[in-house]
């Protein structure tokens, strides 16, 4: 297959293309990615110089951009390309709507104009907002976004269901939990707390940290959106997660563990407006249509995330001191440029 893949080099984009290629080494992809602060070529270094791998600057938005590159005839498409941090979306919710929606948009007419045989358009749980004590979301579940992030996701998913509806052009929906696992950027709790941790600083915990997630090892969402896109049926929607949603201090008590840390780094702080309660997915589709179950329990997904985590100091030194966004805007000036090897 020739496969393009849009945010490719964020954290879930990056592992699913090292995933995707070692699983079929004689597929082909070429990723699209804007390359904000959460996009880092890093995570693909061992790719650059692969025969069956390139790379494009381009914002999803950029329409002009977007024609020229999938009338290129593509196998398939899988959309990963959004903003994605609950918490900037409440600072300022102009990009995630310029992202999410609009460049959802002109992904989706681009696929369809050209007749890209299959569109695997990967979203989140959050949309379904939050849910209550032994509740589980599934595909015909209401959705009820609660920040500016999950209803600009949610408003890209109804869009995908709207080309399927309007056009019966093959896209496909997923709504995965909340992923964890190597070159994740640390913004988000987990890797947050493990560099927190292992430089003794204090881990900020929102509210009481009672707020549950249905937390799923990426290299899981990635086997799943690989058998989405083989067996998958155009027009469906298929939740991806764990089922087993813990509490965010549990997670975290946890992570101390692993690093031989005190519960005394934990620090309670201010919740955020918005916080969203309880997410959990129920995944009988997924398991029953496309045969797809998870095979990595929290416990070993966070000792394996540790373990690189630990073992990846200059990955996580540079991403925080922001040197490889300086060194693409020296080298990657021109838009659609493919960018030298590293």
């Amino acid at each position: 297959m020739k496969v393009l893949v849009t945010g490719g080099a964020g954290f879930i984009g990056s592992n699913f293309i090292r995933y995707f290629l070692k699983s079929h080494p004689d597929s082909s992809i070429l990723n699209l990615d804007k390359l904000t602060y959460a996009g880092n070529l890093e995570n693909l270094a061992e790719l650059q110089t692969a025969l069956n791998y390139r790379f494009v600057r381009c914002d999803v938005a950029d329409a002009a951009q977007v024609e020229q590159i999938v009338q290129e005839r593509f196998d398939a498409i899988v959309h990963f390309a959004a903003e994605t941090h609950v918490d900037r979306s409440i600072a300022g919710g102009r990009e995630f709507v310029q992202t999410n929606v609009l460049g959802t948009f002109t992904m989706l007419d681009a696929a369809r104009r050209h007749r890209v045989p299959r569109f695997l358009h990967v979203g989140t749980d959050e949309v379904y907002g939050s849910m209550k004590p032994g509740e589980f979301a599934r595909e015909d579940s209401a959705i009820e976004p609660n920040s500016p992030y999950a209803a600009s996701k949610a408003g890209a998913d109804l869009l995908a269901r709207s080309f399927w509806q309007t056009y019966q052009y093959p896209v496909i929906t997923t709504r995965c939990s909340n992923n964890y696992g190597p070159y994740q950027f640390p913004e988000k709790l987990i890797p947050l707390m493990i560099a927190n941790a292992i430089e003794g600083k204090k881990l900020p915990v929102y509210g009481d940290g009672l707020n549950e997630r249905d937390w799923i090892f990426v290299e899981d969402h990635c086997r799943a959106l690989d058998r989405v896109l083989e067996a998958g049926l155009p027009g469906e929607l298929y939740n991806i997660g764990y089922g087993q949603p813990v509490a965010n201090i549990e997670i975290i008590r946890k992570l101390l563990r692993l690093l031989d840390r005190s519960d005394d780094l934990i620090e309670y702080v201010k919740d955020r407006p918005g916080h969203d309660r309880r997410y959990a997915l129920g995944t009988e589709r997924i398991q029953r249509e496309v045969g797809w179950a998870p095979a990595v329990d929290i416990d070993e997904g966070l000792k394996r995330t540790v373990e690189w985590y630990r073992g990846n100091s200059g990955w996580m030194a540079r991403v925080c001191g922001g040197e490889y966004q300086a060194y693409y805007e020296k080298h990657y000036t021109r838009r659609g440029e493919t960018l030298a090897a590293l």
